[in-house]
């Protein structure tokens, strides 16, 4: 063996000594006053969570709506017993005492109720993903602070344990200056046989990938990507029609990013994220979404955070809280529409990526494909 081979090596560096965790502030925060009335616009399965963690934080929901308005009734039964219900969403607007609306409905209807309750003067969370035209997602930033109010987007996961972990440690930049991001999740999707999801062609990379892209738009801050290349096929025992391997490559000038999606992994699943920074590198894995085992390499040595919550529900708690924190102390949340805008530009550039089997630059695709 020459004296190349021998510092030539596969092997993951040391890890050092285990250290101390840092003591970041990862889990769901809430407004230190302000408890505004809550409103709830569409009641569908999703909306269990939301309410459920927005219950359990002791936030005021007064009111539920829903055109098949058994659905609010039921909500209401299970959660709010007090709450008013209501068939047409425009009653629920109305409403003096309702300053916040929880926007759930799909996109299609939902952009439509987001421009009224903007005008009446509601703060805004909507469901993700936020618009399928990203002008006219502008268009709601600029209406949204012409009427004073703020407008944020469910994007849920930046509140998942390890990824608001991961986020903090970037933020108080133990890892350095983050040059790539890599993401794999290995699982079986193929649950949406018979349902609305099936018909989603990329259900993928648009409706379960939104979550990684937004968080690659979280863990490289405010740097423009240069170019998205991304392709899907059909795994060759699938039975369902979008196809259920996806992946994505992400360009930047300084930094690079890839997401994989091996969405008919019936046995061994697993859920991976690592980031390198210049000073250290973080790493997350885990058998699947909800249980995640977090570690952080820097020059001191290795910690291993003991994290406490889960995805679901704690996801939906740390969005309406941090919309709530962010009206309180008069400031943009950090989950804005306009930031989620960035996040969009990735997904619908990956989607037409797969679509033309070519780089497409993000922000070139304003509609998505």
């Amino acid at each position: 063996m020459t004296d190349d081979d021998r510092n030539y090596s596969l092997a993951a560096p040391s890890a050092g000594k285990q250290i101390p965790a840092p003591n970041l502030p990862y889990r769901p925060r809430d407004p230190k006053t302000y408890q505004p009335e809550i409103g709830l616009i569409a009641c569908g399965g999703i909306t269990e969570d939301h309410l459920t963690a927005y219950r359990a934080a002791g936030y005021r929901v007064t009111a539920l709506c829903d055109p098949v308005v058994e659905r609010a009734e039921k909500r209401r039964t299970e959660f709010y017993l007090d709450a008013k219900v209501f068939r047409d969403y425009r009653d629920l607007l109305e409403l003096p005492d309702v300053e916040v609306v929880d926007l759930a409905a799909h996109p299609q209807q939902r952009a439509a109720m987001i421009e009224d309750a903007l005008q009446a003067g509601k703060h805004v969370l909507s469901q993700k993903p936020f618009v399928l035209d990203l002008d006219l997602g502008q268009r709601m930033v600029e209406l949204a602070d012409r009427q004073g109010v703020r407008l944020a987007v469910n994007q849920n996961g930046r509140w998942a344990p390890h990824f608001s972990y991961l986020r903090e440690a970037i933020a108080a930049g133990l890892l350095g200056g983050v040059m790539a991001v890599h993401a794999s999740v290995h699982w079986d999707h193929s649950w949406v046989k018979g349902t609305d999801f099936e018909k989603i062609h990329h259900l993928i990379l648009y409706d379960f990938a939104v979550h990684w892209f937004d968080i690659v738009t979280c863990f490289l801050g405010e740097r423009p990507a240069r170019q998205v290349y991304a392709s899907t096929v059909r795994s060759p025992a699938q039975d369902i029609d979008p196809p259920l391997l996806a992946q994505a490559v992400i360009e930047y000038d300084d930094a690079q990013a890839s997401l994989a999606f091996d969405a008919h992994t019936r046995l061994g699943t697993q859920d991976r994220t690592y980031i390198v920074g210049s000073d250290g590198t973080a790493v997350s894995t885990g058998p699947d979404l909800k249980q995640q085992t977090v570690t952080l390499y820097t020059s001191e040595g290795h910690a291993k955070p003991e994290l406490t919550g889960c995805w679901f529900p704690d996801g939906f708690h740390g969005t309406m809280g941090e919309l709530l924190s962010a009206i309180e102390e008069g400031r943009e949340p950090i989950h804005s529409a306009r930031n989620n805008l960035r996040t969009l530009e990735l997904c619908f550039a990956a989607v037409a990526s797969a679509e033309r089997h070519e780089p497409v630059i993000p922000g070139t695709v304003r509609t998505m494909p």
